[in-house]
């Protein structure tokens, strides 16, 4: 098929384009820098401020999908008690779905972590011959480095979802759990895709970048070996799983190869298939608004002729499970919403995480994957319980945040100036007078200190906003000692 005529760019010119940030990720061994990140992300205005806008405006569409419900909370209410439920009986649901998989003609494997699951992977390719893999978007598979290990061993690995093929391209990591690429302009990715498709560099209309990348990919999907999905849901009652896409290659990646490897992460499991009419009806309106994906495709067993694997990873699932505090985080079904009401995430940027899992999901899970590496993520949240509210399976998000803090602390993981630093602070919050002196101090230098004495480089906060005028009452205790507190309260002194 032939590519259709370009459509002329409605963008300024691309010498007066801005650059797409690409906040630095911590090495190996070395504690990802999130504030240092997030700071290389607003140094790009204008790409931070379209990344607030677009998410912004996936959590807005979330509330005006929840309002036409009458019965959303219960809904919430449903699903995070069959996930409790499923979670609290995990051995005996993963056992009746391993055995409905294996009765219904899949190869069932079980992979410990993350080297297992890519293992696994590979000796089925090897043993089918396979060089080049299509796969759908899948969590799973970017926190076990799937791509990355098969690209080391020779095997070809095609991304189909639009998103993460914009990534792949780019060789960046996804922002975010639904749509990778949101940080990116329309300008970002013609540049990409000049560079690795031969588009036009000049062209960024969605229409004409979207139809480039369908015909540059469809003969990499005609051409494949084998294909590969995660899973949004698996159900013991039937040993069949569930994928949920909006651009149908999902079902690309199952069906045009003869192979179908699907890896599925433990805590997928719900019990029955009449779940998925809660859950598919708080999904999509979570992530985006929208009352259902466009594709929401149910597998069962291979396809006439073809073969079909199951790995079912833990990678530290089975672990987090066993933590009382932290257990309930194996609820989340990977909608975004927390990330999408989240004012830290939506104005640093999803890379500034340094980590496959970002924003309020990524401070209660990432901790847990390495707590030396990201131990200073817990710390970027501003512990508003927004997360919370909106999370569809009812996760105290903001909650575990902060068990986190306490958890890095106690395990000195935290930084030595940050320990310092929250010390000295803890020292002052816990003593109402100091604090009451702290703070009058504080508005006497904001009222009477020079700028540059202000601003600079040792006030992280001032680096990136401007602190409030000084109320000419001082502080709501002097106006309430002064206008409500009683006389003889008044003069009993601080309390």
């Amino acid at each position: 098929m032939s590519a259709p005529d370009p459509i002329k760019s409605r963008n300024s010119p691309k010498a007066a384009r801005e650059a797409a940030p690409r906040p630095d990720k911590a090495g190996p061994g070395e504690r990802q820098n999130h504030r240092k990140a997030a700071r290389q992300f607003l140094d790009s205005p204008e790409h931070a401020k379209s990344h607030d806008t677009r998410v912004w405006a996936m959590r807005q569409r979330r509330d005006t999908a929840a309002e036409t419900i009458d019965e959303w909370e219960a809904l919430r209410d449903l699903a995070s008690q069959i996930k409790t439920h499923a979670l609290t009986h995990l051995d005996d649901y993963l056992e009746q779905f391993a055995d409905n998989a294996a009765a219904n003609g899949v190869h069932v494997h079980w992979a410990g972590d993350a080297a297992d699951h890519n293992r696994i992977v590979h000796e089925i390719f090897k043993d089918h011959g396979v060089k080049k893999v299509i796969k759908s978007k899948s969590m799973l598979m970017e926190e076990c480095g799937f791509r990355h290990y098969m690209e080391g061993v020779g095997i070809d690995i095609v991304e189909t979802d639009l998103g993460e093929r914009i990534q792949q391209l780019d060789a960046e990591d996804p922002s975010h759990v639904v749509v990778p690429s949101v940080h990116k302009m329309r300008s970002d990715v013609a540049e990409v895709f000049s560079k690795t498709i031969g588009s036009d560099p000049d062209n960024d209309d969605a229409y004409y970048l979207t139809e480039q990348q369908r015909q540059h990919t469809r003969p990499l999907i005609l051409d494949a070996d084998a294909g590969m999905t995660g899973a949004n849901f698996a159900v013991a009652e039937t040993g069949g799983f569930v994928v949920c896409t909006n651009e149908g290659n999902a079902d690309l990646s199952a069906n045009v190869p003869d192979l179908h490897v699907a890896s599925i992460g433990i805590e997928k499991i719900v019990p029955k298939r009449s779940d998925m009419g809660v859950f598919i009806r708080l999904l999509s309106r979570s992530a985006l608004g929208s009352p259902i994906t466009q594709y929401t495709s149910h597998f069962r067993s291979p396809k006439p002729g073809g073969e079909m694997h199951i790995v079912l990873v833990d990678n530290g699932r089975s672990k987090r499970l066993g933590q009382e505090r932290f257990w309930s985080s194996l609820k989340c079904i990977r909608c975004g919403a927390c990330m999408n009401t989240c004012p830290v995430f939506r104005r640093s940027g999803g890379l500034s995480y340094g980590a496959t899992y970002t924003g309020p999901l990524g401070l209660i899970l990432d901790p847990s994957i390495d707590a030396y590496r990201y131990s200073n993520l817990p710390f970027a949240s501003t512990l508003n319980g927004s997360c919370t509210n909106v999370c569809p399976v009812k996760i105290n998000i903001h909650e575990q945040i902060f068990e986190w803090r306490k958890v890095l602390a106690e395990d000195d993981q935290i930084p030595w100036t940050k320990r310092k630093t929250l010390a000295a602070a803890g020292e002052v919050l816990a003593n109402p007078k100091s604090y009451r002196t702290a703070v009058k101090s504080a508005h006497s230098a904001l009222k009477y200190l020079p700028g540059w004495a202000i601003y600079n480089k040792l006030n992280a906060w001032g680096q990136v906003r401007d602190f409030p005028d000084v109320p000419a009452e001082g502080t709501f205790h002097d106006w309430y000692k002064k206008n409500r507190m009683p006389a003889d309260a008044a003069t009993q002194g601080d309390h």
